[in-house]
Protein backbone atom coordinates (compact mmCIF):
# COMPACT_ATOMS: atom_id res chain seq x y z
CA UNK A 1 0.00 0.00 0.00
CA UNK A 2 0.95 3.51 -0.76
CA UNK A 3 0.67 6.39 1.70
CA UNK A 4 1.14 10.15 0.64
CA UNK A 5 1.30 11.77 3.85
CA UNK A 6 0.69 15.49 4.35
CA UNK A 7 0.08 17.26 7.67
CA UNK A 8 -1.47 16.27 11.05
CA UNK A 9 -1.87 12.98 13.28
CA UNK A 10 -4.00 11.56 10.53
CA UNK A 11 -1.64 10.18 8.48
CA UNK A 12 0.27 8.30 11.56
CA UNK A 13 -2.56 7.10 12.81
CA UNK A 14 -3.67 5.39 9.09
CA UNK A 15 0.12 4.04 8.74
CA UNK A 16 -0.28 2.03 12.34
CA UNK A 17 -3.60 1.03 10.89
CA UNK A 18 -2.17 -0.25 7.50
CA UNK A 19 0.72 -2.01 9.43
CA UNK A 20 -1.85 -3.68 11.46
CA UNK A 21 -3.63 -5.43 8.70
CA UNK A 22 -0.55 -6.94 7.63
CA UNK A 23 0.43 -4.02 4.98
CA UNK A 24 3.79 -3.56 3.39
CA UNK A 25 3.64 0.61 3.61
CA UNK A 26 5.56 2.35 1.33
CA UNK A 27 4.89 6.37 2.28
CA UNK A 28 5.73 9.57 0.82
CA UNK A 29 6.01 12.46 3.35
CA UNK A 30 5.39 15.83 1.73
CA UNK A 31 7.84 18.42 3.05
CA UNK A 32 6.86 20.72 5.53
CA UNK A 33 4.44 18.87 6.44
CA UNK A 34 4.90 15.39 7.44
CA UNK A 35 5.66 14.06 10.97
CA UNK A 36 9.22 12.09 10.45
CA UNK A 37 8.32 9.64 12.76
CA UNK A 38 6.13 8.48 10.05
CA UNK A 39 9.77 6.59 9.25
CA UNK A 40 9.54 4.82 12.20
CA UNK A 41 6.56 2.66 10.94
CA UNK A 42 6.78 2.69 7.45
CA UNK A 43 8.98 -0.26 5.61
CA UNK A 44 9.69 2.52 2.95
CA UNK A 45 9.68 5.74 3.61
CA UNK A 46 10.78 9.23 1.37
CA UNK A 47 10.18 12.73 1.34
CA UNK A 48 8.46 14.67 -1.37
CA UNK A 49 8.32 18.35 -2.27
CA UNK A 50 5.01 19.71 -3.57
CA UNK A 51 6.33 19.41 -7.06
CA UNK A 52 7.71 16.44 -8.01
CA UNK A 53 4.97 14.48 -8.87
CA UNK A 54 6.64 12.55 -11.40
CA UNK A 55 9.16 11.76 -8.42
CA UNK A 56 6.09 10.47 -6.28
CA UNK A 57 4.62 8.93 -9.31
CA UNK A 58 8.87 6.76 -10.18
CA UNK A 59 9.21 5.94 -6.08
CA UNK A 60 5.42 4.13 -5.47
CA UNK A 61 6.40 2.24 -9.01
CA UNK A 62 9.77 1.51 -8.07
CA UNK A 63 8.06 -0.22 -4.48
CA UNK A 64 5.42 -1.90 -6.59
CA UNK A 65 2.28 0.33 -5.31
CA UNK A 66 -0.90 -0.13 -7.06
CA UNK A 67 -3.05 1.13 -4.65
CA UNK A 68 -2.44 3.70 -2.41
CA UNK A 69 -3.87 6.40 -0.23
CA UNK A 70 -3.67 9.54 0.94
CA UNK A 71 -3.97 10.87 4.31
CA UNK A 72 -3.33 15.07 6.18
CA UNK A 73 -3.68 18.50 5.45
CA UNK A 74 -2.44 20.06 2.75
CA UNK A 75 -2.17 23.68 3.43
CA UNK A 76 -2.71 25.07 0.47
CA UNK A 77 -2.19 28.94 1.37
CA UNK A 78 1.93 28.36 0.98
CA UNK A 79 1.17 28.46 -2.25
CA UNK A 80 0.77 32.23 -2.41
CA UNK A 81 4.20 32.65 -0.23
CA UNK A 82 6.60 34.41 -2.42
CA UNK A 83 9.52 31.87 -4.21
CA UNK A 84 7.45 29.19 -3.16
CA UNK A 85 7.81 27.09 -6.67
CA UNK A 86 11.34 27.81 -5.85
CA UNK A 87 12.02 25.51 -2.76
CA UNK A 88 9.36 23.23 -4.32
CA UNK A 89 10.22 22.76 -7.96
CA UNK A 90 8.10 21.31 -10.28
CA UNK A 91 9.10 18.00 -12.38
CA UNK A 92 7.72 17.80 -15.92
CA UNK A 93 5.21 15.76 -14.79
CA UNK A 94 3.54 17.85 -12.57
CA UNK A 95 4.03 20.66 -14.95
CA UNK A 96 1.98 18.92 -17.50
CA UNK A 97 -0.62 18.01 -15.14
CA UNK A 98 -1.09 21.38 -13.46
CA UNK A 99 -0.09 23.60 -16.27
CA UNK A 100 -3.35 24.42 -16.60
CA UNK A 101 -4.12 25.85 -13.37
CA UNK A 102 -1.10 27.80 -13.17
CA UNK A 103 0.42 28.93 -15.91
CA UNK A 104 -2.45 29.52 -18.19
CA UNK A 105 -5.19 29.61 -15.51
CA UNK A 106 -8.32 27.87 -17.87
CA UNK A 107 -9.01 25.95 -14.46
CA UNK A 108 -10.03 26.64 -10.86
CA UNK A 109 -8.03 26.13 -8.05
CA UNK A 110 -10.78 24.31 -5.88
CA UNK A 111 -9.47 21.93 -3.68
CA UNK A 112 -11.54 19.46 -5.60
CA UNK A 113 -10.43 20.02 -8.63
CA UNK A 114 -6.40 19.89 -7.53
CA UNK A 115 -6.36 16.93 -5.63
CA UNK A 116 -8.79 15.13 -8.63
CA UNK A 117 -6.27 16.10 -11.31
CA UNK A 118 -3.83 14.91 -8.70
CA UNK A 119 -5.24 11.35 -8.39
CA UNK A 120 -6.21 11.08 -11.83
CA UNK A 121 -2.27 12.20 -12.59
CA UNK A 122 -1.48 8.68 -10.13
CA UNK A 123 -3.97 6.74 -11.98
CA UNK A 124 -2.73 7.22 -15.59
CA UNK A 125 -0.03 5.84 -14.79
CA UNK A 126 -1.58 2.62 -12.52
CA UNK A 127 -2.10 4.11 -9.21
CA UNK A 128 -5.48 4.03 -7.32
CA UNK A 129 -6.27 5.84 -4.45
CA UNK A 130 -8.51 4.79 -1.97
CA UNK A 131 -10.42 6.27 0.88
CA UNK A 132 -7.86 6.48 4.12
CA UNK A 133 -11.33 5.42 6.31
CA UNK A 134 -11.77 2.43 4.09
CA UNK A 135 -8.73 1.08 6.26
CA UNK A 136 -8.81 2.70 9.16
CA UNK A 137 -13.31 3.12 9.78
CA UNK A 138 -13.14 3.32 13.50
CA UNK A 139 -11.68 7.03 12.99
CA UNK A 140 -15.19 8.29 11.58
CA UNK A 141 -17.30 9.96 14.11
CA UNK A 142 -20.36 7.91 15.24
CA UNK A 143 -23.73 9.80 15.67
CA UNK A 144 -24.90 11.52 19.01
CA UNK A 145 -23.85 13.68 21.71
CA UNK A 146 -20.34 13.02 22.06
CA UNK A 147 -19.20 15.39 24.87
CA UNK A 148 -20.95 17.99 27.29
CA UNK A 149 -24.63 19.14 27.67
CA UNK A 150 -27.16 18.66 25.31
CA UNK A 151 -27.18 22.04 22.78
CA UNK A 152 -30.06 24.87 24.51
CA UNK A 153 -32.63 25.37 22.39
CA UNK A 154 -30.58 28.26 20.88
CA UNK A 155 -27.73 26.57 20.61
CA UNK A 156 -29.63 24.28 18.84
CA UNK A 157 -31.05 26.58 16.46
CA UNK A 158 -27.75 28.27 15.68
CA UNK A 159 -26.59 24.27 14.71
CA UNK A 160 -29.44 24.25 12.68
CA UNK A 161 -28.50 27.97 10.92
CA UNK A 162 -25.28 27.18 10.54
CA UNK A 163 -25.52 23.85 9.15
CA UNK A 164 -27.76 24.67 5.98
CA UNK A 165 -25.03 27.41 5.43
CA UNK A 166 -21.61 25.59 5.94
CA UNK A 167 -23.41 22.96 3.74
CA UNK A 168 -24.01 25.49 0.73
CA UNK A 169 -20.54 26.42 1.42
CA UNK A 170 -18.91 22.46 1.32
CA UNK A 171 -20.90 22.55 -2.48
CA UNK A 172 -19.11 25.50 -3.51
CA UNK A 173 -15.83 23.72 -2.43
CA UNK A 174 -15.10 27.12 -0.75
CA UNK A 175 -14.87 25.87 3.06
CA UNK A 176 -16.39 22.75 5.52
CA UNK A 177 -16.48 25.34 9.01
CA UNK A 178 -19.01 28.12 9.85
CA UNK A 179 -19.19 30.18 13.26
CA UNK A 180 -22.36 31.22 14.38
CA UNK A 181 -24.04 33.12 17.20
CA UNK A 182 -27.49 34.36 17.64
CA UNK A 183 -28.29 33.19 13.82
CA UNK A 184 -25.72 35.78 12.72
CA UNK A 185 -22.81 33.81 10.56
CA UNK A 186 -19.51 35.45 12.41
CA UNK A 187 -17.15 33.41 10.43
CA UNK A 188 -16.78 31.41 7.36
CA UNK A 189 -13.85 28.66 6.75
CA UNK A 190 -12.00 29.62 3.58
CA UNK A 191 -8.47 28.53 2.50
CA UNK A 192 -6.74 29.52 6.20
CA UNK A 193 -8.98 26.40 7.50
CA UNK A 194 -10.95 25.83 10.75
CA UNK A 195 -8.36 26.93 13.36
CA UNK A 196 -7.97 30.52 12.00
CA UNK A 197 -11.85 30.85 11.17
CA UNK A 198 -12.50 30.06 14.80
CA UNK A 199 -9.96 32.38 16.12
CA UNK A 200 -11.33 35.13 13.73
CA UNK A 201 -14.91 34.45 15.27
CA UNK A 202 -13.34 34.56 18.92
CA UNK A 203 -11.64 38.01 17.71
CA UNK A 204 -15.26 39.55 16.37
CA UNK A 205 -17.64 37.68 18.79
CA UNK A 206 -15.80 39.02 22.51
CA UNK A 207 -18.42 37.64 24.64
CA UNK A 208 -18.13 34.64 22.93
CA UNK A 209 -20.44 31.84 23.66
CA UNK A 210 -20.97 30.58 19.39
CA UNK A 211 -20.75 27.57 17.66
CA UNK A 212 -18.69 26.05 15.31
CA UNK A 213 -20.51 23.81 12.63
CA UNK A 214 -18.15 21.74 10.57
CA UNK A 215 -19.78 19.40 7.52
CA UNK A 216 -19.06 17.38 4.74
CA UNK A 217 -19.66 18.23 1.03
CA UNK A 218 -22.57 17.58 -0.19
CA UNK A 219 -20.52 15.52 -2.73
CA UNK A 220 -17.89 14.37 -0.51
CA UNK A 221 -14.99 12.33 -2.17
CA UNK A 222 -14.02 10.47 0.87
CA UNK A 223 -10.58 9.91 -0.92
CA UNK A 224 -9.36 13.83 0.41
CA UNK A 225 -9.89 16.70 2.20
CA UNK A 226 -12.66 15.07 4.65
CA UNK A 227 -13.38 16.82 7.91
CA UNK A 228 -11.02 16.22 10.74
CA UNK A 229 -11.13 17.28 14.27
CA UNK A 230 -9.30 16.73 17.18
CA UNK A 231 -7.91 18.28 20.56
CA UNK A 232 -6.47 21.20 18.33
CA UNK A 233 -9.52 22.04 17.28
CA UNK A 234 -10.74 22.22 21.04
CA UNK A 235 -8.33 23.91 22.47
CA UNK A 236 -8.87 27.10 19.39
CA UNK A 237 -12.65 26.87 20.71
CA UNK A 238 -11.46 27.24 24.75
CA UNK A 239 -9.20 30.28 23.10
CA UNK A 240 -11.69 31.41 21.25
CA UNK A 241 -14.36 31.48 23.36
CA UNK A 242 -16.36 28.81 21.61
CA UNK A 243 -18.73 26.71 23.03
CA UNK A 244 -20.50 24.18 20.71
CA UNK A 245 -18.75 22.08 18.47
CA UNK A 246 -21.42 20.03 15.77
CA UNK A 247 -20.03 17.68 13.04
CA UNK A 248 -21.36 15.19 11.02
CA UNK A 249 -21.48 11.28 12.27
CA UNK A 250 -20.11 9.30 9.00
CA UNK A 251 -18.34 11.78 7.30
CA UNK A 252 -16.00 13.40 9.76
CA UNK A 253 -12.75 11.97 10.77
CA UNK A 254 -12.11 11.76 14.51
CA UNK A 255 -8.26 12.02 16.29
CA UNK A 256 -7.59 10.65 19.63
CA UNK A 257 -11.01 9.59 20.42
CA UNK A 258 -10.56 9.58 24.67
CA UNK A 259 -8.34 12.29 25.14
CA UNK A 260 -10.89 14.55 22.61
CA UNK A 261 -13.78 13.46 25.04
CA UNK A 262 -11.60 14.40 28.15
CA UNK A 263 -10.32 17.54 26.82
CA UNK A 264 -14.34 18.50 25.79
CA UNK A 265 -15.71 17.30 28.97
CA UNK A 266 -12.84 19.78 31.38
CA UNK A 267 -13.55 22.81 29.38
CA UNK A 268 -17.29 22.25 29.61
CA UNK A 269 -17.34 22.17 25.71
CA UNK A 270 -20.63 20.75 23.79
CA UNK A 271 -20.05 18.07 20.75
CA UNK A 272 -22.67 16.90 18.71
CA UNK A 273 -22.08 14.77 16.17
CA UNK A 274 -25.59 14.61 13.69
CA UNK A 275 -26.29 11.83 10.90
CA UNK A 276 -27.69 13.00 7.55
CA UNK A 277 -26.62 10.19 5.51
CA UNK A 278 -29.10 7.91 4.00
CA UNK A 279 -30.75 4.90 6.50
CA UNK A 280 -28.39 2.37 3.77
CA UNK A 281 -25.39 4.44 3.89
CA UNK A 282 -25.48 4.79 7.76
CA UNK A 283 -26.11 1.44 8.21
CA UNK A 284 -23.05 0.48 6.14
Amino acid sequence: MGLLAAWGRFPLLVAEALRQQNYHVSCLGVVDHADPQLREICQDFDWIGWGRLGGAIRFFRRHGIRQATMAGKFHKVLMYQPRIWLHHLPDWKAIATFYSFFVTRERDRRDDTLLGALADAFASEGIRFHPATDYAPELLVKPGQFAGRPPSAAQQKDIEFGWDIAKQMGGLDIGQSICVKDQTVMAVEAIEGTDACILRAGELCKQGGFTVVKVAKPRQDMRFDVPTVGVRTLRTMVSAGAKVLAIEAGRTILLDDDEFRHFATYHRLSVIAIDTRPAAEAAA
